[in-house]
């Protein structure tokens, strides 16, 4: 059914743009107003967990309850991207919540693509499972290992293509993405504005590489997968401004998300195995998070 997926779309970008007007008149980037748009955000899905209780019955709604969890978690990787991202192109902090705007909607797009293709392809070639399961299993031993995700901005292969077919400007020029050049010139130049715009949808769409696959480990439902996925994205801007000062804090989160992704992994390959209920899952990750949150928070106390 279409029906849906059409309503739930235009309650999303409906959504998503009453808070980017919303967020124009008020300063989003403080962390006590964004704290309460995260709040918000978690209100709209918890709402809407419920309405797929009364659509699709329990197990849906849990399903779709732990994919979010599983998103929004994975989802801190990427605050931790978009930091060093704007601090190294220097963006002014007036315009960094236009660039996450647009950036959330292009990535609802590439998601949307994603997700429908990838369970497609799944249906048709079930191997394609195992792949992803042991794809999962790598990505969570390299970030074990690694850290954190690693990112070199100028060398974004996105942005190397970019600038070879539109010339780009020096400067940046308030909030727009394109200028025309000096003196009443009609030459049509990228401002560095959009390039941060690049950088960001590439980079998300790398993690959604791992973060998808992960959501799928719980249901092969597409509507679920990419419900899921819209309402973390959609809390990103506001999570970004409201824990953005305290990221270096939660030094033991990537080690609970690599144990995340390591665990959805081997549940996708012992799939026919293994029956692991989803609600086993939803505890076993909620678990798994508040270890690594308390496990840091303890450490900073200790050390300062």
């Amino acid at each position: 059914m279409l029906y849906p997926w059409i309503f739930f779309n235009i309650f999303a970008i409906g959504v998503l743009v009453l808070d980017f007007y919303v967020s124009r008149r008020r300063a989003i980037s403080s962390p006590g107003n964004a704290l309460i748009r995260c709040a918000v955000w978690f209100a709209l899905a918890i709402a809407f967990a419920g309405w797929v209780f009364f659509w699709q019955g329990r197990q849906v709604a849990i399903e779709f309850a732990t994919g979010y969890l599983v998103e929004l978690s994975l989802s801190v990787d990427n605050l931790f991207i978009f930091l060093v991202i704007f601090r190294y192109f220097a963006v002014p902090d007036e315009h960094q919540h236009r660039v996450l705007f647009w950036g959330i909607l292009g990535a609802l797009v590439m998601r949307g693509i994603f997700i429908v293709a990838g369970i497609g392809l799944i249906q048709r070639f079930h191997w394609i499972f195992y792949l992803l399961g042991a794809f999962l299993i790598y990505s969570g031993i390299r970030l074990g290992l690694a850290g954190e995700h690693q990112i070199d901005p100028a060398n974004n292969w996105a942005v190397r293509a970019f600038r070879r077919v539109m010339p780009v400007a020096a400067d940046y020029h308030g909030s727009s993405f394109f200028v025309r050049g000096s003196q009443g010139g009609r030459a049509l130049y990228a401002t560095p504005l959009l390039i941060v715009l690049v950088v960001i949808e590439t980079t998300d769409l790398l993690f959604a590489v791992d973060s998808i696959p992960a959501v799928m480990a719980i249901t092969l439902n597409a509507f679920i997968v990419y419900a899921s996925n819209v309402f973390a994205i959609i809390s990103l801007r506001s999570l970004f401004f409201a824990v953005s000062g305290l990221m270096k804090v939660f030094r033991f989160l990537h080690y609970g998300l690599a144990l995340l992704l390591i665990l959805m992994g081997l549940k996708m390959i012992a799939e026919n195995y293994l029956k692991v209920s989803t609600l086993v899952m939803l505890a076993t990750i909620a678990a798994i998070l508040l270890i690594s949150i308390v496990a840091s928070l303890t450490k900073t106390r200790t050390t300062e």
